[in-house]
């Protein structure tokens, strides 16, 4: 039986006794442990993607969100992802939202939480990035504290205080659970964020002699108008790329709503984030990097991603119901789809089927 198989026998059982944040932490324990019970299996060079000056061993990533303070980013690598993104980290530390906060639909292979960007600060992250012996691709996630009187500040001091360590920049401005941080997604506070953010960039690169990647986080929840807008500001200030898609507030697709605040994430957001994502590749064109996040829980669901205008896919929802294995099970998925249609690289399959989700009409 695969570790997928154990984990949603016994395993999942025994997770899901525990309230889902002390889960969460256990699972933060188990892997600082070293003793996970999960290895990556050997990497087929035929998953590999360069994008934004990177090479991804393969195309799955964990999401932000799972690793908020930059704990175990090389021992998630270790079990079989092609790279992990930590945060989101904001300069101050925060508590985030009162407990209880986040909740578990196992019967619509969801969650809906409303942390509120609870971390530990600048400081613990950059400590423990600056310690990391793995030389596997890692992230880092940005935000802003809740109380911040000038949040693009927050974001500039970020990109500065990780520029030497992180391998690309995630600037999430699409947490539904800041009031008011997705205001940043109108076009006029976006684009003087992008502005100050490559003046940041720019001055740091003559600094170091390096180029960092910097990709912009977006929520699903977005209209027409509203995505042309972002993916203007995004070509305009030459960003490398965007990740479609964030939590959503929308509550289409679960059996019973539970009537709590937050972001809904897992299977049910599949669909609504997928034409999202279509929708971006169309109009950012073919050369920048698309993330595609929401959903993703088995080899087809990434592969649908890719067909969609995703170079590289996240998850951790579909982690949280399918345990840690799950990234050597869609790397293997991937492989025989890829065995399948004699393709010789995972890239040769993006966008075989954007142009069907991209004309989909974009949920209510």
């Amino acid at each position: 039986m695969s570790a997928g198989g154990l984990f949603e026998g016994a395993g999942r059982w025994l997770a899901f006794r525990l309230e889902p944040e002390a889960a969460h932490r256990m699972a933060i324990a188990g892997l600082k442990s070293g003793l996970s019970p999960v290895r990556a299996i050997r990497p087929n060079p035929k998953l590999g993607v360069l994008t934004a000056g990177l090479a991804f061993p393969n195309p799955v990533g964990v999401a932000a969100g799972f690793d908020k303070d930059a704990e175990v980013p090389d021992e998630l690598i270790a079990t079989g992802f092609g790279f992990a993104e930590v945060g989101t980290t904001t300069p101050k530390p925060q508590p985030g939202n009162p407990q209880p906060r986040v909740f578990r639909l196992p019967g619509d292979r969801a969650v809906i939480n409303r942390l509120g960007f609870n971390n530990e600060g600048h400081d613990a992250a950059f400590r423990r990035l600056e310690s990391r012996r793995g030389r596997g691709i890692v992230g880092v996630n940005i935000g802003a504290n809740k109380d911040a009187e000038d949040r693009i500040a927050d974001y500039v001091t970020g990109l500065r205080r990780f520029y030497t360590l992180a391998d690309y920049f995630t600037v999430n401005i699409s947490s539904p659970n800041t009031p008011g941080l997705r205001d940043l997604q109108g076009r006029a506070q976006l684009a003087e964020l992008l502005s100050r953010i490559g003046e940041a960039r720019q001055a740091e690169e003559e600094t170091h002699k390096r180029r960092v990647p910097v990709l912009l986080k977006i929520a699903p929840d977005i209209t027409e108008d509203g995505l042309d807008d972002i993916v203007a500001e995004v070509l305009d200030k030459t960003l490398d790329g965007m990740i479609v898609s964030n939590t959503t507030l929308s509550r289409t697709g679960i059996a019973r709503d539970p009537g709590e605040a937050g972001g809904l994430s897992g299977r049910p957001v599949f669909e609504r984030s997928t034409i999202v994502l279509a929708k971006t590749r169309e109009r950012l064109g073919p050369d920048l990097t698309l993330i595609g996040v929401g959903g993703v829980d088995s080899a087809e669901s990434a592969l649908a991603k890719i067909e969609a205008g995703a170079d590289l896919v996240q998850l951790y929802t579909g982690m949280i119901y399918r345990g840690p294995g799950i990234a050597n099970e869609i790397v293997r998925g991937l492989s025989a789809e890829l065995d399948r249609r004699g393709a010789a690289g995972i890239s040769q399959l993006r966008d075989g089927r954007m142009k069907e989700w991209a004309d989909t009409p974009m949920p209510g």
